[in-house]
Order: C-alpha cells, then structure tokens, then sequence
C-alpha cells in the first residue's frame, strides 16, 4: 500500500508541474504565489519539476546552450560596501587588486573567450561607476575585439549615465550587466552606499541608449523566499534579456564569510522558477554553481540554458573540459547564436 500511495503522489506532482508548464507557454504569466510554490516544494518533487522547467526551456532555446567568458578587468579598489563581494571596501578577502588592464590584456581574454566558443565576451571592472578613463578604454577597445573575433559584448562598469550608455551603445557594447541582486526589500541589508533604485536608474538608461539588459542576483545572502520570488518578477517586467542567476560564495573576509543556506535541491528549484518565471529569457547558472549544484549542475540546464566557462570574477570555475563534457552528455549542444528563432519579442 505505502508504494501505492507514493507512485501516486509523484504522479499528481509530476500533472501539477506539468500543468503549470503549459499554462507559461500558453502565455499565462506565473504568479507570486505560484513562483513560491516552486521555492517551497517537497524535494521529492525536484525531478517533475525540473521536467516541466525543461519543457519550457526546450521551447524558447531546444537544447542549445550558450557559453559567456567573463574577464576581471578591473580587482578590488571599490569604495561600495556590498557584504558579498571580496572586491568591496569592507572585505579583507586575499584576492588581486588592480587597475584597468591594458588593452593587450584586454585582447588576449577576447582570444582565449573566442577558442573557448563562447558566444560573449563580458569586461567586468570593480567601480561604483567608470571613470573617464576606464569608459575610454573601453570604448576604445571593444571595436577592435569585434573586428578581429566578431564577439558580443557585455561591460559591467557599475552605475552608469544616460551619456555613459549612448557611448557604450555607439562603440559597439551589445549588453550592459547590472545585477538587481534582490529584491527592492532586502536590498539595503546587503548594500548601503547605493540602492536598489540607483541599480534600476541605471538599467532604464541602458534599455533607454538601445543596448540589452544583462541583470540577475545572488541567492543564499540571508533573504527570503519571497525576496528571490519578488526579484524574479521585477526582472520579468524590466524585460531582462540574460539572468544570471548566482549563488552566494561566502569568501572569508567579506560581512558574508559565516552565511550558507543553500543545498542542491534548493538550488535546482531556484533555477526552475526563474525559468517559469521569464520563460523566454536566457538564464545563465552563475556564480557559486560548481561548490553549491555539485554533482547536480547537469540538471541545472533542464531549466538554464546558458553557464560561464572558466573562471569568475575573484574565484575559480571548474576546467572548461569539464564544461564542454558536461554539455554534451545532457545531448545539448554549444551555439554562438545571439537568440534563438523561437524567443519571443520584448
């Protein structure tokens, strides 16, 4: 009888998943109360889940998975006090400081992004905002990245003018990432020399200067369900192109070091629900994927279908031949495709 009982409770989870599915690709967007369900389900129901996330997935992306390379280009130095990041003025992390690399150096990551296949090359600098000189460097050496590897560009400069964007727009930046990283409520428990509108101001000038909008979050800082739930849908209405969705990796010596919530199964139902959420969005597994999915990353990309290949920003990705093979046993292939036929208009 308890085998009976437990075949029919996995079926009855595997229809409501699957109903739930159907409802997104008939054009229902899903609720906050449905996105917390998703958050809130037993484990036991992972599997049917991340089903009825593939479902979804499959139809705005097949089994395509695009590769970013994200290049440090500017380490430590940065007067914002974000507790989860080691480049911080309140961390004491061990990590390289810097400033801009050459544009030699800048060339090279653009090689080594383009043997890599990746489909983006992402210039990442530690700033409250760029300086002119950082913007010129920039500008200056994106037009040259796109001639010689014919690579999409993504800059995360931190806050920017409306002036600021129009040049990255006009030297040939395709994406700006300006991460939201939680929820409006939150925000001010993790940062308190910018705010949550300032992030948002500076996205509206990016989508304003006719660029794309690269903005996600980190998971496992001390919020709540209802925190991911509420970034989730700000994300959705904000009409994000890429959500990279990362995972708190708590480096010793930033306010964060102690903090770990976080278990595979958790991780994996985070992903399905941003993934009903914004079910034609690109949806990257970022930061902290190989230490908190571990042996699950693979099933990461029944709901995303996008991952950095290498390393991060401060810390280490797993080997990029572990990336490529991960790939290609889920039956999925690498593409360079800047979006599939399948996604919908904005």
């Amino acid at each position: 009888m308890t085998q009976v009982n437990q075949h029919n409770y996995t079926e009855s989870a595997a229809i409501k998943w699957d109903r739930l599915a159907s409802s997104v690709l008939e054009g229902q967007p899903v609720s906050t109360e449905e996105a917390l369900s998703i958050l809130q389900a037993p484990d036991e129901e992972v599997l049917d889940l991340m089903a009825a996330a593939y479902r979804i997935r499959r139809q705005y992306f097949s089994n395509s998975v695009q590769l970013y390379f994200l290049m440090n280009a500017k380490s430590g130095l940065c007067p914002e006090d974000c507790s989860y990041c080691s480049q911080s003025k309140v961390s004491d992390s061990e990590i390289p400081r810097y400033n801009i690399l050459s544009a030699g150096k800048l060339l090279e990551g653009a090689r080594i992004a383009h043997e890599r296949d990746s489909k983006t090359y992402c210039i990442v600098i530690s700033a409250r905002g760029p300086s002119e000189r950082e913007i010129n460097a920039v500008t200056t050496i994106v037009p040259q990245i796109k001639a010689k590897y014919d690579l999409k560009i993504c800059a995360c400069l931190g806050l920017l003018t409306p002036e600021q964007a129009q040049r990255l727009k006009e030297c040939g930046v395709d994406r700006v990432n300006h991460n939201v990283n939680t929820s409006s409520d939150f925000y001010s428990e993790i940062c308190t020399t910018h705010s949550y509108d300032d992030r948002v101001e500076t996205l509206n000038a990016v989508r304003n200067a006719g660029m794309e909008l690269c903005s996600g979050g980190i998971i496992g800082m001390g919020e709540q369900d209802i925190d991911v739930v509420r970034m989730a849908i700000e994300l959705r209405e904000l009409r994000v192109e890429s959500i990279p969705v990362n995972f708190l990796n708590s480096i010793d010596g930033t306010p964060l070091q102690q903090v770990n919530q976080l278990d595979p199964r958790y991780c994996l139902k985070t992903l399905a629900m941003f993934r009903f959420v914004n079910p034609d969005r690109e949806i990257r597994i970022a930061g902290g994927r190989e230490i908190h999915l571990g042996s699950l990353q693979a099933l990461g990309l029944y709901a995303a279908n996008s991952i950095f290949v290498g390393d991060y920003l401060t810390t280490q990705g797993q080997a990029p031949e572990s990336d490529y093979r991960m790939v290609e046993e889920m039956g999925f292939t690498v593409t360079k495709s800047e979006e599939p036929a399948t996604c919908l208009p904005n």
